[in-house]
């Protein structure tokens, strides 16, 4: 099975270029050593993402984005998952971060599939891996991280 992405996007105001999104996931899975997957990626609102919290997070309020594995056979080399992105939010945080909504949305899908190739950030060290890691696949992209300047996330803007 080679891979294999899927975007819903379906009703959003903000555009989405889903050329990029899929780029960036067979990238972050390549760089994995991914060679068969199955991933789908929603682009939803904050109204969604809160439901989704509180359902499979048990938090009650919307965040930037969700990844779910859905199944992994490390010795295959293959992964089937979800990532689902908030555009809303992305395009709060852009404003703050002075780039577009699609470059927050671009971050948001790595971050999803680092999530779902076994990334964690829970950890102080944990964190620094993944934002190694996002800034090294944002960059082919011609982009540069953008974060607060202690490398801290920033607080969620209702």
């Amino acid at each position: 099975m080679p891979l294999t992405i899927e975007i819903n996007a379906d009703d959003q105001p903000h555009k989405i270029d889903r050329a990029r999104l899929k780029k960036a996931v067979r990238l972050v899975l390549q760089g994995a050593g991914i060679r068969s997957a199955e991933i789908s990626i929603a682009i939803v609102n904050d109204e969604r993402m809160h439901e989704l919290n509180r359902q499979f997070l048990q938090h009650d309020y919307p965040t930037d984005v969700l990844s779910f594995v859905l199944e992994r056979a490390a010795d295959e080399k293959s992964l089937d998952g979800e990532i689902v992105a908030n555009s809303e939010y992305a395009a709060r945080q852009a404003l703050r971060y002075g780039w577009t909504t699609s470059d927050e949305l671009l971050l948001y899908v790595i971050h999803g599939c680092l999530h779902l190739i076994g990334h964690d950030d829970r950890t102080a060290k944990g964190k620094k891996a993944m934002r190694d890691a996002e800034g090294k696949y944002l960059a082919q992209f011609g982009l540069e991280h953008r974060f607060e300047s202690d490398g801290e996330d920033p607080p969620v803007i209702p």
